[in-house]
């Protein structure tokens, strides 16, 4: 097995609203120091939902920059608006990006009809690698494996897809439709627990948000399943079970996610983007208990 990690990076603020370039660099090379195969930049834990497109094709600048070459560079591209995606893709990938990741229009419902016709235009409109971004609890529907399939078969540059979809269902149907036309397609999990199962069933592994807090905890798991180590593997599935708890903290997750980085030191801030709450000072107690429970950090 190749499976692989890609950490869905948070993005910092500082309290204006302005992006912390400092810790994002810090926050990178954390990553890199424990091994991450990649990072997604702008993605939901990124909050590109929030961001201006300045902003965005800013930190895709940087990110780009700072790491050069390290790790693997997924940019986010998704916007409401088709007609921006492309321009901003190849802005990302002229700037340096391995790839970029979209995620369809949400809002109204679309059918299979509609996702072809999206990623097909996609495709012709951007000059390099496409992920498909699959999150049907943010945009109320799925794209359903037999469109992947035609997709993946119709143009070359569609290069994988993150799943995130809390069961396996969904995510081994793609594996089984897409893998023997397109061997080479990346089929990626967006739950950190479905890692393993992922990757045991043909997948290529996780994008997922505990590498921002854990980047050991996951690069560990990825080398115990690739190196066939059961035991390791197992033990690492019930830390990382243990450790999804910081999603159920409260919700939205990701300022508690970021709290959680921020008492690791790595970040200045947990700030997010408006209107995402600010925590309370109990919100940031419970995720210290957390973080003391899990050996995160001393007691």
């Amino acid at each position: 097995m190749n499976a692989k990690w890609i950490c869905p990076a948070i993005t910092p603020f500082h309290q204006d609203g302005a992006i912390d370039f400092e810790s994002a660099g810090r926050l990178y090379d954390h990553l890199i120091a424990n091994a991450i195969d990649g990072v997604l930049i702008g993605g939901s834990l990124g909050e590109f939902f929030g961001q201006t497109l300045k902003q965005r094709e800013e930190l895709a600048r940087f990110a780009t920059k700072h790491i050069a070459g390290r790790m693997k560079v997924i940019i986010g591209t998704a916007n409401m608006i088709a007609q921006e995606i492309a321009p901003l893709s190849n802005a990302c990938l002229d700037a340096g990006a391995d790839a970029v990741m979209i995620v369809p229009p949400f809002y109204f419902s679309f059918g299979d009809s509609e996702m072809y016709r999206f990623y097909s235009r996609m495709a012709r409109e951007i000059h390099g690698p496409v992920y498909i971004y699959n999150f049907p609890d943010r945009t109320g529907y799925t794209i359903s494996p037999s469109v992947v399939r035609r997709l993946a078969v119709e143009n070359e540059n569609i290069i994988g897809i993150k799943d995130t979809i809390a069961g396996m269902d969904h995510t081994r149907e793609l594996i089984k439709s897409v893998k023997p036309v397109r061997p080479d397609f990346e089929i990626y999990s967006g739950f950190d627990d479905n890692f393993a199962h992922n990757a045991l069933s043909g997948g290529d592994g996780s994008i997922c948000g505990l590498s921002n807090l854990i980047p050991g905890v996951c690069t560990d798991w990825v080398k115990a399943i690739n190196a066939g180590n059961m035991e390791q593997a197992c033990l690492l599935q019930q830390k990382i079970n243990r450790c999804m708890d910081i999603y159920f903290i409260g919700s939205p997750f990701v300022p508690y996610i970021k709290e959680a980085v921020r008492q690791c030191g790595i970040i200045e801030s947990a700030k997010s983007t408006f209107p995402m709450p600010d925590l309370e000072e109990a919100d940031q107690e419970k995720v210290h208990a957390f973080l003391v429970r899990e050996g995160i950090l001393p007691v």
